[in-house]
């Protein structure tokens, strides 16, 4: 099956990294409706801006566990409500926990 690939500004990645952001909106419109609905995935890869293909600190990879249909209102989207797709982001501790390993690890090289 196929991934869906989404990416998202810094400040978004970082607060899904800890946890603090665990849904990713897009808007409910035709681009994103053929791409979502009725649609099944593998994988959910959220990716810092549009990182090179090997840098993995710029790449969130895990499990799709779907979306829901919500009516929110985000600076993003503007003042008004609007209707989006509420993508699942669930990111395990463990997930974290690695992803913090492989900074630290990379920070110790010359």
């Amino acid at each position: 099956m196929a991934n869906l690939q989404l990416a998202v500004k810094s400040e978004y990645f970082d607060a899904m990294i800890r946890g603090e952001k665990t849904e990713e909106y897009r808007l409910c419109n035709d681009y994103w409706n053929k791409r979502i609905m009725f649609r099944e995935y593998d994988r959910l890869i959220i990716t810092k801006g549009y990182p090179k293909r090997d840098d993995s600190s710029r790449r969130i990879d895990v499990p799709y566990d779907g979306y829901e249909v919500k009516t929110i209102t985000h600076p993003h989207f503007g003042d008004k409500p609007v209707k989006v797709f509420a993508i699942k982001v669930n990111i395990t501790t463990e997930y974290q926990s690695a992803q913090h390993k492989v900074k630290n690890v990379q920070s110790d090289l010359p």
